[in-house]
């Protein structure tokens, strides 16, 4: 078969949501830092986004990251986060199939029961502690980030909504959260459609109106994502639930719980005296599945006060590909069509 280019490719998925981990076929982007070379993909070779994540090769649900050596001391590896409109500084979901692609195929050595890992990304270097059973990685605790709250109860004028509350905090990204009740919504399937049409309303209106950016990384800026989150309440176990869904452009709902997205719903509920230092919190997604989270130390990130939580998850191998372009194919980079886009993009 002839090919101008062929890369290899596992497939995974967190509690649902897909985070396929590029293995062979890219070689590092330049730059000194993870940043730096997310930087060059995003301004200067946004290519091998599209290549993998459009169709005919990819979809709107399609995640990717590319593992790279790392560039800070003391970590094993690293990874950039690629989705359908961004490059996220960080992301739970694909950082738990990230550490579990590394285990399960022995790129890094497993040590049963725990095996413990320094990953580097964009948003800076997070520790994972996996479980270890069998060859298998059993569950993936996340300690992410530093997360904190840029702003409580910000008014949002949105054009047919009106005036909304939201607020405003970092979890590896920038979530604009809002009450899901009070928009009418349970955070259920059959939602799906319209969470992600008033999701993506939301976050441009509070974007525009509520620039924001990370104070030791002016470069992480912008409200990316809009969620939806539930009451808490209690379950039969006596377990707090914090039900959620974030809406991610062009326009769909994360499958899991979103782990940078229940990171800042952390910071919030902190910060609101909801949830104390250690507290359990069971992060669910729409589909029912679960994170569990906590906060595990308290902080400061450019003189805000911060939370450092941790995020425990699990990912499934689906397979792996060889992702080929043949020299005759007229969609080399891809292609995007609004009837399951969302919107179509460029």
């Amino acid at each position: 078969m002839q090919s101008n280019r062929m890369i290899t490719v596992i497939g995974c998925h967190a509690e649902g949501e897909v985070g396929r981990v590029i293995t062979g076929g890219v070689l590092p982007p330049p730059g000194d830092s993870l940043f730096a070379q997310r930087e060059y993909l995003r301004t200067r070779d946004d290519g091998l986004r599209k290549f993998l994540l459009y169709e005919p090769r990819g979809g709107a649900f399609v995640h990717s990251n590319l593992l790279v050596p790392p560039k800070s001391p003391g970590a094993d590896a690293g990874f950039i986060i690629m989705e359908p409109t961004d490059y996220p500084a960080m992301s739970g979901s694909n950082a738990i199939c990230v550490a579990t692609v590394l285990l399960e195929t022995g790129m890094v050595a497993m040590r049963e029961p725990e095996t413990v890992l320094t990953l580097d990304t964009p948003g800076g270097l997070i520790t994972v502690a996996a479980e270890c059973r069998d060859g298998r990685c059993r569950n993936v605790r996340i300690s992410n980030v530093p997360c904190f709250v840029a702003q409580l109860d910000a008014a949002v004028e949105v054009a047919g909504l009106g005036t909304l509350v939201c607020d405003i905090a970092y979890g590896g990204a920038f979530f604009a959260i809002v009450d899901a009740a009070a928009l009418g919504f349970a955070v259920v399937p059959d939602e799906a459609r319209e969470l992600v049409e008033m999701g993506e309303r939301i976050k441009s209106a509070a974007a525009a109106q509520h620039p924001v950016s990370h104070p030791e990384n002016p470069d992480i800026h912008s409200i990316t994502f809009t969620q939806f989150a539930a009451a808490l309440s209690t379950d039969a176990a006596g377990r707090t639930i914090g039900r959620n869904t974030v809406v991610i452009s062009p326009g769909k709902l994360d499958r899991s719980p979103c782990g940078t997205g229940s990171s800042a719903r952390l910071s919030v509920l902190h910060a609101r005296g909801q949830i104390g230092l250690a507290d359990e919190l069971i992060s669910q997604s729409v589909l029912g599945t679960e994170f569990h989270c906590r906060i595990d130390a308290l902080c400061q990130v450019g003189g805000l006060p911060a939370v450092s939580p941790s995020v425990q998850g699990r990912a499934w191998i689906t397979g792996s590909h060889h992702y080929s372009l043949d020299p005759d194919d007229p969609f080399p980079q891809g292609y995007t069509l609004s009837d399951t886009w969302y919107r179509a993009l460029d």
